[in-house]
């Protein structure tokens, strides 16, 4: 059985009344073997009626928030083949079938459908958005040694054992985030496969904020770092603090060689702080370095302990 899963109303208060019945029906011909379910967020506009009318099994997650309904539904359903989607028909429903082909022809356990505007739908895909796709997808990239080609898809296809062994921390908008440094920590087989990406209807809008959630997102991204590798994270701040101790230390130690006297012991003593800390920080990320280590044999095992049904 596959189970096609969408997030409808993904923030407080904000509504796909006008196209979540499009979503269904669009997916309901493309798989009519799927199962659909709409995960209500709150919302205050007739998207349960629409979602329901259209033939789709609703379901209710009370906290606000994308990430806080991705958790949901990744504990709520067992299926054997997972489809995300939001719930603003703005992507290609008619791809599925080439995304789940790739999944099971390659044993793949995640298939991203990278977005792609058509040359004439100049608004689908907004410069703001693109930009601040760009620009977080290359500090993950630069943090974790991947070439992606959009980070922050809305439109994947998961295998089981990924869904039930993904912990899923996030709230909002950064689950995009936290999937993929899932993803490339544990070195999953993964795609990703470009799909066509449209505009919302006039009426509906997006519940993405780009600086406020681009801001939570890079601060994801680097979390997440400090999480998985935090031997590099606590050795850049331990290479940056050396640095300004040594520039601070470099023209006292210079007149003491010269003359033998340290004229502004002040700041020796402060460099020599600032020393410390460079080997505090230093030492912190060898022991948390091991803790990570253990802590991804554990998600490991948890992965490996699920079997794949496809």
């Amino acid at each position: 059985m596959i189970e096609l899963i969408i997030v409808s109303g993904i923030s407080t208060c904000r509504n796909e009344g006008l196209t979540i019945a499009q979503v269904v029906k669009r997916f309901q011909a493309t798989l009519p073997e799927a199962e659909i379910h709409v995960y209500d967020n709150r919302s205050t506009d007739d998207t349960v009626a629409q979602a329901e009318a259209a033939g789709a099994i609703v379901r209710y997650e009370p906290q606000p928030g994308k990430g806080n309904v991705v958790r949901r539904m990744f504990a709520d359903i067992d299926a054997d083949i997972y489809i995300l989607v939001d719930g603003d028909n703005t992507y290609e429903a008619e791809a599925i079938p080439e995304l789940i082909n790739k999944l099971l022809t390659y044993n793949l356990d995640m298939v991203v459908g990278a977005r792609r505007s058509a040359a004439e739908d100049k608004q689908a895909y907004r410069l703001g958005h693109r930009s601040g796709n760009l620009f977080l997808k290359g500090v993950v990239q630069f943090l974790f040694s991947a070439d992606l080609k959009d980070m922050l898809s809305g439109y994947r296809v998961f295998s089981r054992r990924f869904v039930k062994s993904f912990p899923a921390l996030s709230s909002g908008f950064e689950i995009e985030t936290e999937l993929t440094v899932h993803t490339l920590e544990l070195k999953l087989p993964f795609m990703e496969e470009y799909t066509l990406y449209g505009s919302r209807p006039p009426g509906s809008e997006s519940k993405l904020k780009t600086f406020t959630d681009g801001w939570r997102v890079l601060g994801t991204a680097i979390l997440l770092f400090k999480e998985v590798r935090p031997f590099l994270f606590f050795g850049i701040i331990s290479v940056l603090l050396g640095m300004i101790a040594l520039i601070l230390s470099l023209p006292v130690l210079i007149t003491y060689f010269n003359t033998g006297l340290v004229p502004r012991f002040p700041t020796v003593i402060l460099a020599a702080s600032i020393m410390l800390l460079a080997f505090l920080s230093f030492t912190c990320g060898l022991i948390l370095d091991s803790v990570a280590r253990g802590r991804r044999e554990l998600k490991r095992m948890t992965y490996l302990s699920y079997i794949n049904k496809n």
